[in-house]
């Protein structure tokens, strides 16, 4: 091979390692989107569960009841 086919293979490389690059950051950039929603919904759903499970629990305590005597 002559050092004109060397370069030409060398630069065809750096051109597909950069296309691979920009592709994986776009697909990184677009999962991190992704996680921030979902967290955002997860936390959501926490504070709906916790609000539905102290709505749930008593809130007072009943008075005893009276015994008959």
């Amino acid at each position: 091979m002559s050092w004109a086919t060397d370069a030409y293979a060398a630069i065809r490389k750096i051109v597909l390692l950069e296309d691979r690059m920009e592709n994986l950051t776009t697909q990184v950039s677009n999962l991190a989107t992704a996680f921030a929603d979902l967290d955002r919904r997860l936390i959501r759903l926490e504070a709906k569960f916790e609000l539905l499970e102290r709505m749930a629990s008593p809130s007072r305590r009943a008075l005893p009841e009276k015994s008959e005597k």
